[in-house]
């Protein structure tokens, strides 16, 4: 647990939690709310804020593990450019107990959070582990859930600020076309109980 694998080592991932420590992390506000307990990196949900890399990263393979308290609502940041604004700067894999919803909406679990509502419900039931795979590359988004590729899509598409490209509506003030492609992981204390481990990143190289 919190290890890479030999494979992983020659394909070139990065740990980005040694199970002990935040070492690497950093919190936005209430840094008391996050705290590592047997070898995982704990939100207490006792609060709301951020965790997040101080490094930046554009394209990317990451890979957490995660599971909840019933009811906890929280997402995995990732290309969030500015820290003073992560709901309209970074793109969010949503994190929601939604086990039991029978139809997914841009908010269920494994939705690009008010974006791209997940093609089918992959989160299993709270308290168990999830894996979750986020891939970005370049203009192209994969989310993975529990090995379901649940959100395949080109931000490239949402082109005016606060529409989607069907012209619905979104909270977003700044059209994600435009937006920087390097920014923060961060995970988010929306006020409930989680945690994670086995975060491990793989930057892609483009020549």
């Amino acid at each position: 647990m919190n290890a890479l694998t030999e494979e992983e080592v020659q394909s070139g991932y990065r740990l980005l939690f040694d199970g002990k420590t935040l070492q690497g992390w950093a919190a936005t506000k209430h840094p008391e709310g996050w705290i590592v307990q047997e070898g995982h990196l704990v939100c207490k949900g006792e609060s709301n804020g951020y965790l997040h890399t101080p490094d930046t990263f554009e394209n990317f393979t990451l890979q957490v593990e995660y599971r909840t308290a019933p009811k906890t609502n929280s997402g995995i940041f990732f290309r969030w450019s500015d820290l003073k604004d992560p709901v309209n700067t970074g793109l969010e894999m949503q994190i929601l107990d939604t086990y039991h919803e029978e139809k997914t909406n841009k908010h269920s679990s494994g939705a690009l959070y008010d974006l791209v509502a997940p093609s089918s419900n992959a989160v299993k039931p709270a308290g168990e582990w999830n894996q979750a795979i986020i891939t970005c590359d370049r203009n192209r988004i994969q989310l993975q859930l529990n090995g379901t590729v649940v959100v395949e899509t080109d931000i490239d598409q949402w082109a005016v600020a606060g529409k989607n490209p069907d012209g619905s509506d979104n909270k977003f003030k700044y059209a994600w076309r435009d937006r920087p492609r390097s920014g923060h992981i961060g995970l988010q204390d929306h006020g409930g109980y989680a945690e994670f481990r086995n975060i491990k990143l793989l930057q892609l190289s483009h020549e």
